[in-house]
Protein backbone atom coordinates (compact mmCIF):
# COMPACT_ATOMS: atom_id res chain seq x y z
CA UNK A 1 0.00 0.00 0.00
CA UNK A 2 1.37 3.43 -0.90
CA UNK A 3 2.51 5.93 2.23
CA UNK A 4 0.75 8.59 -0.07
CA UNK A 5 -2.91 8.80 0.20
CA UNK A 6 -4.08 11.90 -1.88
CA UNK A 7 -1.64 13.71 -4.26
CA UNK A 8 -1.81 16.77 -6.94
CA UNK A 9 -0.20 17.43 -10.08
CA UNK A 10 -0.09 21.25 -11.65
CA UNK A 11 -3.31 21.36 -10.31
CA UNK A 12 -4.85 24.74 -11.57
CA UNK A 13 -8.41 26.45 -11.04
CA UNK A 14 -9.48 29.86 -13.19
CA UNK A 15 -12.56 31.82 -12.79
CA UNK A 16 -13.96 33.59 -15.46
CA UNK A 17 -16.16 36.71 -14.82
CA UNK A 18 -18.54 37.64 -17.80
CA UNK A 19 -16.89 41.09 -17.63
CA UNK A 20 -13.53 42.50 -17.53
CA UNK A 21 -11.89 45.63 -19.20
CA UNK A 22 -13.86 47.09 -21.82
CA UNK A 23 -16.04 44.09 -21.82
CA UNK A 24 -13.54 41.34 -22.69
CA UNK A 25 -13.62 38.51 -20.01
CA UNK A 26 -11.46 38.36 -16.64
CA UNK A 27 -10.16 35.23 -15.52
CA UNK A 28 -9.57 35.08 -11.96
CA UNK A 29 -6.26 32.94 -10.76
CA UNK A 30 -7.23 31.44 -7.92
CA UNK A 31 -5.30 28.12 -7.62
CA UNK A 32 -1.91 27.97 -9.96
CA UNK A 33 0.13 25.11 -10.33
CA UNK A 34 -0.08 23.27 -6.83
CA UNK A 35 1.64 20.07 -6.77
CA UNK A 36 1.36 18.14 -3.10
CA UNK A 37 1.29 14.73 -1.87
CA UNK A 38 -0.39 14.11 1.27
CA UNK A 39 0.51 11.58 3.49
CA UNK A 40 -1.47 8.27 4.91
CA UNK A 41 -2.55 9.55 8.73
CA UNK A 42 -0.69 12.52 8.92
CA UNK A 43 -2.71 15.50 9.31
CA UNK A 44 -1.82 17.94 6.45
CA UNK A 45 -2.32 21.89 7.36
CA UNK A 46 -2.84 24.47 4.02
CA UNK A 47 -2.45 28.13 5.74
CA UNK A 48 -2.26 31.49 4.27
CA UNK A 49 -4.25 35.18 4.08
CA UNK A 50 -7.27 35.41 2.95
CA UNK A 51 -7.84 35.21 -0.73
CA UNK A 52 -4.89 33.21 -1.50
CA UNK A 53 -6.85 30.14 -2.67
CA UNK A 54 -6.70 27.26 0.38
CA UNK A 55 -10.27 27.15 0.20
CA UNK A 56 -10.15 26.81 -3.58
CA UNK A 57 -7.76 23.81 -3.35
CA UNK A 58 -9.57 22.14 -0.37
CA UNK A 59 -12.64 21.98 -2.70
CA UNK A 60 -10.43 21.00 -5.70
CA UNK A 61 -8.93 18.20 -3.67
CA UNK A 62 -12.60 16.34 -3.40
CA UNK A 63 -13.83 17.85 -6.99
CA UNK A 64 -16.62 19.54 -5.19
CA UNK A 65 -15.09 21.84 -8.10
CA UNK A 66 -13.68 20.89 -11.10
CA UNK A 67 -9.75 21.83 -11.87
CA UNK A 68 -9.14 23.99 -15.14
CA UNK A 69 -5.96 21.73 -15.42
CA UNK A 70 -4.04 19.15 -13.66
CA UNK A 71 -4.52 15.94 -11.55
CA UNK A 72 -5.81 14.84 -8.30
CA UNK A 73 -5.24 11.03 -7.64
CA UNK A 74 -6.94 9.30 -4.85
CA UNK A 75 -5.81 6.27 -4.03
CA UNK A 76 -4.23 5.84 -7.48
CA UNK A 77 -7.04 7.26 -9.40
CA UNK A 78 -7.45 10.76 -11.26
CA UNK A 79 -10.27 12.20 -9.54
CA UNK A 80 -10.34 14.57 -12.62
CA UNK A 81 -11.44 11.64 -15.01
CA UNK A 82 -13.76 9.98 -13.06
CA UNK A 83 -17.56 9.86 -14.53
CA UNK A 84 -20.09 11.36 -12.02
CA UNK A 85 -21.40 7.71 -10.81
CA UNK A 86 -17.44 6.42 -10.02
CA UNK A 87 -16.91 9.60 -7.86
CA UNK A 88 -19.78 9.32 -5.96
CA UNK A 89 -19.04 6.11 -4.64
CA UNK A 90 -15.61 7.62 -3.78
CA UNK A 91 -17.20 10.56 -2.01
CA UNK A 92 -18.24 8.26 1.14
CA UNK A 93 -14.31 7.69 1.35
CA UNK A 94 -13.30 11.47 1.80
CA UNK A 95 -15.89 14.14 3.45
CA UNK A 96 -15.69 18.03 4.24
CA UNK A 97 -16.39 19.92 7.09
CA UNK A 98 -17.65 23.53 6.19
CA UNK A 99 -16.25 26.23 7.80
CA UNK A 100 -19.31 27.15 9.13
CA UNK A 101 -21.66 25.20 11.24
CA UNK A 102 -25.04 26.46 11.07
CA UNK A 103 -25.49 27.49 7.41
CA UNK A 104 -23.94 23.76 6.15
CA UNK A 105 -26.91 22.28 8.56
CA UNK A 106 -30.16 22.20 6.97
CA UNK A 107 -32.46 23.93 9.62
CA UNK A 108 -35.42 22.09 8.76
CA UNK A 109 -33.44 18.53 9.21
CA UNK A 110 -33.28 17.03 12.38
CA UNK A 111 -30.41 15.88 13.89
CA UNK A 112 -31.18 12.11 13.04
CA UNK A 113 -31.58 12.91 9.15
CA UNK A 114 -28.31 15.05 8.77
CA UNK A 115 -26.17 12.51 10.24
CA UNK A 116 -27.87 9.85 8.96
CA UNK A 117 -28.52 11.06 5.46
CA UNK A 118 -24.83 10.01 4.21
CA UNK A 119 -25.69 6.48 5.49
CA UNK A 120 -28.83 6.65 3.65
CA UNK A 121 -26.99 7.98 0.78
CA UNK A 122 -24.17 5.62 0.31
CA UNK A 123 -24.96 2.62 2.54
CA UNK A 124 -27.81 -0.30 2.76
CA UNK A 125 -28.64 -0.32 6.49
CA UNK A 126 -32.46 -0.39 7.88
CA UNK A 127 -34.32 2.83 9.63
CA UNK A 128 -33.44 0.93 12.89
CA UNK A 129 -29.84 0.48 12.21
CA UNK A 130 -29.45 4.04 11.19
CA UNK A 131 -30.91 5.36 13.96
CA UNK A 132 -28.45 3.14 15.95
CA UNK A 133 -25.64 4.25 14.14
CA UNK A 134 -26.69 7.90 14.59
CA UNK A 135 -27.14 7.24 18.24
CA UNK A 136 -23.36 5.83 18.34
CA UNK A 137 -21.77 8.53 16.11
CA UNK A 138 -23.47 11.45 18.57
CA UNK A 139 -21.76 9.82 21.54
CA UNK A 140 -18.06 9.63 20.04
CA UNK A 141 -18.41 13.37 18.63
CA UNK A 142 -19.58 13.85 23.17
CA UNK A 143 -23.55 14.59 22.21
CA UNK A 144 -26.29 12.17 23.63
CA UNK A 145 -28.05 10.32 21.46
CA UNK A 146 -31.69 11.76 22.35
CA UNK A 147 -30.29 15.10 20.77
CA UNK A 148 -31.32 12.92 17.56
CA UNK A 149 -34.81 14.48 17.64
CA UNK A 150 -33.75 18.54 18.02
CA UNK A 151 -32.87 20.98 14.91
CA UNK A 152 -29.98 22.55 14.26
CA UNK A 153 -31.31 26.23 15.97
CA UNK A 154 -31.18 24.10 19.27
CA UNK A 155 -27.63 23.74 19.73
CA UNK A 156 -24.67 26.03 19.91
CA UNK A 157 -21.98 26.77 17.39
CA UNK A 158 -19.58 24.32 19.29
CA UNK A 159 -22.20 21.67 19.42
CA UNK A 160 -23.04 22.41 15.61
CA UNK A 161 -19.77 22.21 14.70
CA UNK A 162 -19.89 18.32 16.32
CA UNK A 163 -23.06 17.07 14.22
CA UNK A 164 -20.96 17.85 11.07
CA UNK A 165 -17.78 15.96 12.09
CA UNK A 166 -20.45 13.13 13.02
CA UNK A 167 -22.29 13.57 9.39
CA UNK A 168 -18.65 13.46 8.13
CA UNK A 169 -17.62 10.29 9.78
CA UNK A 170 -20.76 8.69 9.17
CA UNK A 171 -20.03 7.24 5.58
CA UNK A 172 -16.83 5.99 7.19
CA UNK A 173 -13.88 8.30 5.29
CA UNK A 174 -10.64 7.63 5.03
CA UNK A 175 -9.84 11.13 4.45
CA UNK A 176 -11.40 14.28 5.74
CA UNK A 177 -11.45 17.80 4.91
CA UNK A 178 -12.16 20.88 7.33
CA UNK A 179 -11.83 24.11 5.47
CA UNK A 180 -11.55 26.38 8.80
CA UNK A 181 -13.30 23.83 11.47
CA UNK A 182 -12.84 25.83 14.75
CA UNK A 183 -12.39 29.86 13.13
CA UNK A 184 -16.08 30.34 13.54
CA UNK A 185 -15.83 29.11 17.56
CA UNK A 186 -15.42 30.74 20.99
CA UNK A 187 -11.43 29.83 21.75
CA UNK A 188 -12.82 27.47 24.32
CA UNK A 189 -14.61 25.95 22.61
CA UNK A 190 -12.22 25.74 19.04
CA UNK A 191 -10.18 23.92 21.71
CA UNK A 192 -12.72 20.73 22.00
CA UNK A 193 -12.77 20.83 19.13
CA UNK A 194 -9.57 20.60 17.99
CA UNK A 195 -8.67 17.48 20.48
CA UNK A 196 -12.22 16.11 19.29
CA UNK A 197 -10.45 15.95 16.22
CA UNK A 198 -7.31 14.48 17.09
CA UNK A 199 -9.07 11.80 19.02
CA UNK A 200 -10.94 10.70 15.94
CA UNK A 201 -8.32 10.73 13.88
CA UNK A 202 -6.63 7.94 15.81
CA UNK A 203 -10.32 6.15 16.54
CA UNK A 204 -10.71 6.12 12.92
CA UNK A 205 -7.40 6.13 11.14
CA UNK A 206 -8.37 9.15 9.18
CA UNK A 207 -5.90 11.62 7.11
CA UNK A 208 -6.71 15.05 8.17
CA UNK A 209 -6.19 17.89 5.67
CA UNK A 210 -6.94 21.19 7.73
CA UNK A 211 -7.37 24.74 6.47
CA UNK A 212 -6.90 27.40 8.65
CA UNK A 213 -5.16 30.71 9.61
CA UNK A 214 -4.77 30.08 12.84
CA UNK A 215 -1.10 29.28 13.28
CA UNK A 216 -1.33 28.80 16.86
CA UNK A 217 -3.99 26.30 15.97
CA UNK A 218 -1.82 24.54 13.31
CA UNK A 219 1.41 24.06 15.58
CA UNK A 220 -0.69 22.07 17.90
CA UNK A 221 -2.25 19.52 15.69
CA UNK A 222 -0.49 19.37 12.31
CA UNK A 223 2.31 17.21 10.75
CA UNK A 224 3.59 19.16 8.28
CA UNK A 225 2.24 22.63 6.84
CA UNK A 226 1.52 24.24 3.08
CA UNK A 227 2.48 27.99 3.06
CA UNK A 228 0.15 29.29 0.63
CA UNK A 229 0.08 32.89 -1.10
CA UNK A 230 -1.91 34.22 -4.31
CA UNK A 231 -2.98 30.36 -5.53
CA UNK A 232 0.28 29.03 -5.02
CA UNK A 233 2.35 26.96 -2.71
CA UNK A 234 5.39 29.13 -1.55
CA UNK A 235 6.91 27.25 1.30
CA UNK A 236 6.03 23.23 2.70
CA UNK A 237 7.59 21.85 5.89
CA UNK A 238 7.01 19.79 8.80
CA UNK A 239 5.25 22.04 11.70
CA UNK A 240 7.98 22.55 14.19
CA UNK A 241 10.65 23.24 11.14
CA UNK A 242 8.71 25.36 9.46
CA UNK A 243 7.76 27.68 12.84
CA UNK A 244 11.32 27.44 14.26
CA UNK A 245 13.41 28.04 10.66
CA UNK A 246 10.78 29.53 8.16
CA UNK A 247 12.67 30.41 4.83
CA UNK A 248 10.79 32.43 2.67
CA UNK A 249 9.91 35.88 3.63
CA UNK A 250 5.88 35.82 3.86
CA UNK A 251 5.93 32.69 5.79
CA UNK A 252 8.27 34.97 8.39
CA UNK A 253 5.56 37.69 7.92
CA UNK A 254 2.60 35.35 8.97
CA UNK A 255 5.16 34.16 12.15
CA UNK A 256 5.65 38.03 12.99
CA UNK A 257 1.64 38.77 12.69
CA UNK A 258 1.27 36.11 16.03
CA UNK A 259 0.42 38.73 18.69
CA UNK A 260 2.86 38.54 21.28
CA UNK A 261 1.20 39.32 24.94
CA UNK A 262 4.09 41.41 26.55
CA UNK A 263 3.98 45.01 26.53
CA UNK A 264 6.67 46.83 23.90
CA UNK A 265 7.60 43.33 22.35
CA UNK A 266 8.13 43.22 18.85
CA UNK A 267 9.20 41.38 15.96
CA UNK A 268 12.30 42.19 14.08
CA UNK A 269 11.04 41.69 10.75
CA UNK A 270 8.59 44.72 9.85
CA UNK A 271 4.55 43.47 9.03
CA UNK A 272 3.63 43.11 5.29
CA UNK A 273 2.90 46.52 3.50
CA UNK A 274 0.38 46.80 0.65
CA UNK A 275 -2.41 45.00 0.09
CA UNK A 276 -2.43 41.52 -2.01
CA UNK A 277 -2.18 41.20 -5.62
CA UNK A 278 -5.55 41.12 -7.82
CA UNK A 279 -5.86 37.23 -9.00
CA UNK A 280 -7.22 38.79 -11.97
CA UNK A 281 -4.29 40.60 -12.83
CA UNK A 282 -0.91 38.89 -10.93
CA UNK A 283 2.50 40.08 -10.84
CA UNK A 284 5.07 38.44 -13.29
CA UNK A 285 7.57 36.75 -11.78
CA UNK A 286 7.48 35.48 -8.28
CA UNK A 287 4.02 36.86 -7.18
CA UNK A 288 4.99 38.44 -3.29
CA UNK A 289 8.21 40.48 -4.94
CA UNK A 290 5.65 43.75 -4.49
CA UNK A 291 5.13 43.45 -1.14
CA UNK A 292 8.45 41.77 -0.57
CA UNK A 293 11.34 43.64 1.26
CA UNK A 294 13.88 41.58 -0.08
CA UNK A 295 13.03 41.81 -3.78
CA UNK A 296 15.38 41.70 -6.40
CA UNK A 297 15.34 42.11 -10.19
CA UNK A 298 15.28 38.16 -10.25
CA UNK A 299 12.22 38.28 -8.34
CA UNK A 300 10.07 40.58 -10.93
CA UNK A 301 10.99 38.16 -13.76
CA UNK A 302 11.26 34.48 -12.95
CA UNK A 303 8.67 32.60 -10.66
CA UNK A 304 10.53 30.47 -8.09
CA UNK A 305 9.55 27.08 -8.14
CA UNK A 306 9.47 24.54 -4.87
CA UNK A 307 12.76 22.99 -4.59
CA UNK A 308 11.86 19.34 -4.28
CA UNK A 309 15.20 17.92 -3.09
CA UNK A 310 14.68 18.80 0.83
CA UNK A 311 11.87 17.86 2.99
CA UNK A 312 11.57 21.55 3.74
CA UNK A 313 10.61 22.56 0.46
CA UNK A 314 10.84 26.87 -0.61
CA UNK A 315 9.72 28.77 -3.50
CA UNK A 316 12.46 31.59 -2.82
CA UNK A 317 15.26 32.69 -4.79
CA UNK A 318 17.46 34.47 -2.06
CA UNK A 319 16.06 32.24 1.33
CA UNK A 320 19.58 30.97 1.82
CA UNK A 321 21.02 34.60 1.71
CA UNK A 322 18.00 36.66 4.25
CA UNK A 323 19.11 36.96 7.23
CA UNK A 324 19.12 34.69 10.60
CA UNK A 325 16.22 34.75 12.56
CA UNK A 326 18.27 33.93 15.62
CA UNK A 327 16.44 34.97 18.56
CA UNK A 328 13.88 37.04 16.23
CA UNK A 329 10.93 37.78 18.95
CA UNK A 330 8.43 36.82 15.83
CA UNK A 331 9.27 33.47 15.95
CA UNK A 332 10.23 32.58 19.68
CA UNK A 333 7.59 35.01 21.66
CA UNK A 334 4.77 33.73 20.17
CA UNK A 335 5.60 30.34 21.48
CA UNK A 336 6.92 31.14 25.02
CA UNK A 337 3.96 33.29 25.70
CA UNK A 338 0.83 33.62 23.10
CA UNK A 339 0.91 30.23 21.60
CA UNK A 340 2.37 28.04 24.35
CA UNK A 341 -0.95 29.66 26.73
CA UNK A 342 -3.52 28.62 23.96
CA UNK A 343 -1.14 25.23 23.45
CA UNK A 344 -2.17 24.54 27.57
CA UNK A 345 -5.86 25.70 27.09
CA UNK A 346 -5.92 22.99 24.07
CA UNK A 347 -4.65 20.33 25.92
CA UNK A 348 -6.77 20.53 29.47
CA UNK A 349 -9.91 22.11 27.87
CA UNK A 350 -12.34 19.51 28.44
CA UNK A 351 -10.44 16.76 29.90
CA UNK A 352 -11.44 14.17 27.27
CA UNK A 353 -14.81 13.61 28.71
CA UNK A 354 -16.46 16.89 30.05
CA UNK A 355 -14.55 18.99 27.46
CA UNK A 356 -16.28 16.70 24.61
CA UNK A 357 -19.92 17.31 26.47
CA UNK A 358 -20.07 21.50 25.40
Amino acid sequence: MSDVILSTHELHKRFTSSRGVLGAPSHIYAVNGVSLSIRRGETFAIVGESGCGKSTLARLLLRLLDPSEGQVIYEGQDLTALPAAEMRKLRAQMQFIFQDPFSSLNPRMTVESIVGEPLLVHGTLSRKERREKVADLLRKVGLRPDHADRFPHEFSGGQRQRICVARALASGPKLLIGDEPVSALDVSVQAQIVNLLEDLKEDFGLTLIIIAHDLSVIRHMADRVAVMYLGEVVELAATEALYTTPRHPYTRALLTAIPVPMPGARGQIAALGGDIPSPANPPAGCKFHTRCPYATEICKTTRPVLENAEAHQTACHHWRSLPPLGTDAAVTAPRSAATEARFALYRDAASKTAGHSK
